[in-house]
């Protein structure tokens, strides 16, 4: 099965996206849009929209498992960076989205 991410989407749409604050713009090294992100914890923060239910991340654009872009993909943060199209947790992702898996 080929797995095509921008006809997917569903991890942006199952997972919380939680990551270092230091990957933020209000680092000096940081990418992740500051105004896109909710603090968890003193060093942790969230891509808004993933803390709540039904999960969708803010920067996620399009129809999951139709046609999807990330609105901040060259930018986006290392939690985004390690899912790997058909890896374990692209699988479960779209399991839990009711996207078809490989036979």
């Amino acid at each position: 099965m080929n797995f095509d991410c921008q006809s997917c989407g569903a991890c942006c749409a199952v997972f919380r996206v939680s990551f270092y604050w230091s990957e933020t713009t209000l680092h000096p090294a940081g990418t992740v849009p500051q105004e896109l992100v909710t603090p968890i914890s003193p060093h942790h923060v969230a891509m808004k929209g993933t803390l709540q239910t039904p999960v969708r991340c803010v920067a996620l654009c399009g129809e999951v498992g139709d046609a999807v872009s990330c609105a901040i993909y060259p930018s986006r943060s290392s939690t985004c960076r390690e899912v790997q199209a058909g890896d374990e947790r692209c699988l479960r992702a779209r399991e839990l989205a009711g996207l078809q898996l490989p036979a």
